[in-house]
């Protein structure tokens, strides 16, 4: 997928949000130099093809994903790809943050360039050790939920940063020691070590997201807990459920007034 010659950052980062090639993708977007032109002023119109996708894997109601025993070949691979499918999304969520909402600092933007490269480095980390299962991304059905939340704050930042990085990807936090603690459970030392690497960006990630939520608070002169509640309840948001990684959560900046509302929040 060819890329026109010096975009502004914003403008590849929609070229990448848009390569249906896994691969590409992740390499292309590893390759983003932080460095250059921003243009974060520039309204971009939304073309066709967002985000691009492969041809496989089948995506599927998440009902219908049945959880299988780690302790089989079969059913560790198929954990691996369901996390390298959620890291190949976090890249598009990453990537589709830059080009979509302008007039932001340019801080913003290259602040989630970054999380997009590390995205990128996850994914890579999890194919290639899916590949030594004898597996490739694709080879199992997936669900679009994290897309989905994406499609339905795609017009209001404030709202995408609360539902997304806030919500499902802090959800991650949550769930990375249990499978951790089910990768090694079957003797997959490198699979708890690539869990760590993840574990320790996205609590950046989210750090991230919590900044840029309270600064975009403050621009409009609103509160961060009761407008995080409002905008759960408006879009659906799913209900934080236990157990909580209070350590990983704290360190990536949620209050002990935030952590207190878990439970309490959402539809």
């Amino acid at each position: 997928m060819a890329l026109d010659p010096t975009p502004s950052l914003r403008r590849q980062a929609l070229h990448w949000l848009r390569c249906a090639d896994t691969r590409d993708k992740a390499q292309g977007t590893r390759g983003l130099d932080l460095h250059g032109s921003i243009d974060a002023a520039e309204l971009i119109d939304e073309p066709p093809g967002i985000p691009g996708r492969p041809p496989r894997p089948r995506l599927v109601p998440h009902v219908q994903l049945k959880p299988r025993s780690v302790h089989t070949p079969a059913g560790r691979a198929a954990l691996l790809h369901a996390l390298a499918h959620i890291e190949l999304n976090a890249i598009d969520l990453a990537l589709d943050v830059v080009w979509r909402f302008a007039g932001l600092p340019e801080d913003f933007y290259r602040q989630w360039l970054q999380v997009a490269r590390e995205e990128a480095l996850h994914f890579e980390l999890l194919r290639d050790h899916l590949a030594t299962l004898g597996h490739a991304y694709g080879d199992f059905d997936a669900h679009d939920g994290l897309w989905q939340m994406a499609e339905r704050t795609r017009h209001d930042a404030l709202a995408r940063l609360a539902l997304v990085p806030r919500t499902l990807e802090a959800r991650g936090l949550d769930a990375s020691p249990a499978v951790k603690a089910k990768l090694l459970s079957a003797g997959d030392v490198r699979g708890g070590e690539i869990l760590d690497l993840i574990l320790r960006d996205e609590i950046g990630h989210v750090a991230v997201g919590n900044h840029w939520y309270r600064w975009l608070c403050a621009q409009r002169g609103l509160d961060p807990l009761s407008t995080y509640a409002a905008l759960a309840q408006e879009h659906g948001a799913p209900r934080p459920r236990g157990p909580f990684n209070l350590q990983a959560r704290r360190a990536a900046g949620f209050s002990d007034d935030e952590l207190a509302s878990l439970g309490s929040i959402g539809p």
